[in-house]
C-alpha cells in the first residue's frame, strides 16, 4: 500500500510539474505601436544591427527594417524571392533565411526557406539558394483547414543546421524538426523531439542555452515556452517553464519573436475579430522577467 501511495503521489507531483504555468502579462512591456505598412508582422530577426520583419501571405516579397523606438520603417529590402506563406526569419549574421513554409491547409508540396545575403545598404537582395523540403511522416495532402500538424511558423539557425518548430492545429503539439541548409535537393526534414504545447507555436528564437517558443490558443490565450537546452539541439527533456502572457484580443496576434542580450523582442499583427481590433504592435520582454 504505501509503495501504491508512493507511485501515486509521484504521478501527481509529475503533473502538476508538468502543468505549472506562470503569469506573465505583456501588455506593460508594450514598446510602440508598429506602422500600418507592418499589419502582419509574421516573424523577426536582428542582423547587423537591423531588427526585421515582413508580412505573410499575400503580401509582397519584401523585408522591412523595424524602428523599435517608434515602430517605423526605416528601409524596405525588396526580394526576387516568391511569398507563397512567408512566415518565418532566422540569420546567421550574413545571411537571412526566410521560410516560405505557412501551411494552415495541410497540403502544400512546395514547402521552402530562401538564402538570402543580407547587405544593410543596398535596396535589392537576391536569394542564393533554395532549401526544399517536406515532412516524411506526412501522407495525406487533402485540404484541412487548421486541423492538420504540417503547418509551421518558427526556425532558428542553431550548429549550423536550420531548426524548424510544427505549428499543429490537430494535436497542439510542437515537433522539432532538422534540416541542413548545404542540401540544394528536395530533402525529408529530420523529425529529433515533440513537446506537448496545448497551443500552436508562431516563432522561435535561441539564446545562451534556452530556447523560446511563443504563440496562441484557438480561444486566443497567448503562452511562452522557455526550454532550456540539454545537449546540443536538444530542448524537450529538461527544464520547460511557461508562461501566460495574457489574450491575443488586448495586443494583437503574437507572430514574431527575437532575442537580443537583454530580452525579447514580441511582435503582434493585427487583430480583427467582430467589434475586436487590437492593431499591430511591438513589446520588449526583459530576461530578468522570466528569471
Amino acid at each position: 500500500m504505501k509503495l501504491k501511495y508512493l507511485f501515486i503521489a509521484l504521478v501527481m507531483a509529475q503533473v502538476s510539474f508538468a502543468q505549472e504555468v506562470r503569469t506573465l502579462k505583456l501588455k506593460p512591456f508594450e514598446k510602440t505601436l508598429i506602422s500600418d505598412t507592418l499589419k502582419e508582422s509574421s516573424g523577426l530577426t536582428i542582423i547587423k544591427g537591423k531588427l526585421l520583419s515582413f508580412n505573410d501571405s499575400g503580401n509582397p516579397a519584401e523585408i522591412y527594417e523595424l524602428n523599435p523606438n517608434n515602430g517605423s520603417i526605416g528601409k524596405t529590402y525588396k526580394t526576387n524571392a516568391v511569398n507563397i506563406d512567408w512566415e518565418a526569419i532566422t540569420n546567421d549574421s550574413e545571411n537571412i533565411y526566410v521560410g516560405d513554409f505557412g501551411n494552415n491547409l495541410g497540403n502544400r508540396k512546395d514547402l521552402t526557406i530562401y538564402k538570402i545575403p543580407f547587405n544593410p545598404e543596398t535596396e535589392n537582395l537576391t536569394y542564393t539558394s533554395r532549401i526544399n523540403f517536406f515532412y516524411p511522416e506526412q501522407q495525406d495532402f487533402s485540404s484541412k483547414n487548421r486541423n492538420n500538424d504540417f503547418d509551421a511558423e518558427a526556425m532558428i539557425l542553431l550548429n549550423g543546421k536550420i531548426h524548424l518548430f510544427t505549428k499543429e492545429w490537430k494535436s497542439k503539439s510542437v515537433s522539432h524538426y532538422i534540416i541542413d541548409p548545404t542540401t540544394e535537393t528536395l530533402q525529408p526534414a529530420q523529425k529529433t523531439e515533440s513537446y506537448q504545447s496545448d497551443f500552436v507555436v508562431t516563432d522561435a528564437t535561441y539564446y545562451q542555452g534556452k530556447l523560446y517558443l511563443i504563440g496562441y490558443t484557438k480561444g486566443a490565450n497567448v503562452y511562452l515556452l522557455s526550454c532550456e537546452e540539454t545537449a546540443p539541439g536538444v530542448f524537450f527533456n529538461g527544464k520547460i517553464q511557461k508562461y501566460f502572457l495574457g489574450m491575443a484580443t488586448r495586443f494583437g496576434q503574437i507572430e514574431g519573436l527575437t532575442a537580443t542580450e537583454e530580452g525579447l523582442y514580441i511582435s503582434g499583427e493585427q487583430f480583427k475579430f467582430k467589434i475586436i481590433n487590437a492593431r499591430q504592435r511591438l513589446y520588449f520582454l526583459p530576461f530578468k522577467e522570466l528569471n
